[in-house]
């Protein structure tokens, strides 16, 4: 079998507070092959953008990589100094980040933006990177490249800002993409299209996606596996439509439950009870367990992992579907 292009074994982020290191992500185990996409899904503060800054070597002090590795083509980049992720994060590994007026510099033209972001990585002419620079832009499928090039990032729509993110992002032909909710701003016509502009893109070009949202109706037609993150850990993972159908975590359950699509109309929507635990105040054993209907006094204990076939794990002593333990 081909190795996937990333694999995470084990990977931890702690963020040094009062005195003390606080775990954001704890122990995530993943891998992604090429071609495939990958949804990583979980509430606010779930640990889902802090693993894929990790990824990217962008976690700064007060955090860190506190443990586990990060195997991108086979090769640990946990831990690498600047100077040998820099040629990595723009050409063989890219993220695209939630809000595009942080991605783009309000004071730059696009055409300088994208040129550069081409001749950092390759020695190209001026003439033929803004000539890249445009087929970028006709790729993700924004109108009038030309006039686009010459505009300011304030001068664009928020989902034309978007597109010209994926196209910077995809201009090298990644192996690895990161889209850390790209979509949340946009109204649901231009989400769309980004969706399936994405989706067809990263196949054309056989790049591994990873695509962070707290939306499950968004992975639901897009990802080929889910991964459901909690108190930061995953506490779900397999093809997306069986666990979409059905669920083994009551977490996921909840999520699933809370879609406004599952509420008949006029009835209020279902809620998962409480809020995702903070850092400084995880409780022992299943973090879950406060909020879990399914809890019982055993919980207090860290939780088994569940297995059901075909492919599919959950970190639970009580899964919804039948499972034998690990």
């Amino acid at each position: 079998m081909t190795a996937p292009v990333l694999a995470l074994e084990n990977l931890s982020v702690g963020f040094r507070a009062g005195g003390r290191e606080h775990v954001a992500v704890d122990r995530v185990s993943l891998t992604v092959n090429r071609g495939e996409v990958l949804g990583l899904v979980g509430e606010s503060g779930s640990g889902k953008s802090v693993t894929g800054l990790a990824l990217m070597g962008l976690i700064e002090a007060p955090g860190r990589v506190s443990g586990g590795r990060i195997l991108f083509e086979g090769r640990d980049i946990a831990g690498l100094p600047e100077a040998e992720l820099r040629p990595l994060r723009g050409k063989r590994m890219a993220m695209i980040f939630q809000d595009p007026m942080t991605t783009l510099n309000p004071v730059l033209r696009v055409e300088t933006q994208v040129v550069e972001a081409i001749r950092a990585h390759e020695r190209v002419g001026a003439a033929a990177a803004r000539a890249r620079a445009r087929e970028a832009l006709v790729k993700v499928g924004i109108p009038a490249p030309d006039e686009r090039l010459r505009a300011y990032p304030h001068q664009l729509s928020g989902g034309m800002r978007q597109r010209i993110a994926i196209a910077i992002a995809l201009l090298h032909a990644p192996a690895l993409l990161i889209a850390d909710e790209p979509t949340t701003a946009l109204d649901v016509t231009i989400q769309a299209q980004i969706l399936a502009e994405a989706q067809a893109l990263c196949a054309e070009m056989g790049t591994a996606l990873i695509w962070i949202t707290h939306d499950l109706a968004v992975v639901a037609g897009l990802a080929d596996r889910l991964c459901v993150m909690y108190a930061g850990r995953i506490v779900e993972g397999g093809p997306v439509a069986d666990v979409i159908e059905a669920p083994l975590h009551p977490y996921t359950a909840g999520l699933i439950g809370s879609a406004p699509s599952r509420n008949a109309r006029g009835v209020p929507l279902t809620q998962i009870p409480g809020m995702v635990p903070s850092l400084v105040d995880r409780p022992p054993g299943c973090a879950f367990a406060p909020r879990c209907p399914a809890a019982t006094p055993d919980c207090a204990a860290p939780p088994p992992t569940a297995l059901a076939e075909p492919s599919r794990f959950a970190l639970c002593r009580h899964p919804l579907q039948p499972a034998r333990f690990t």
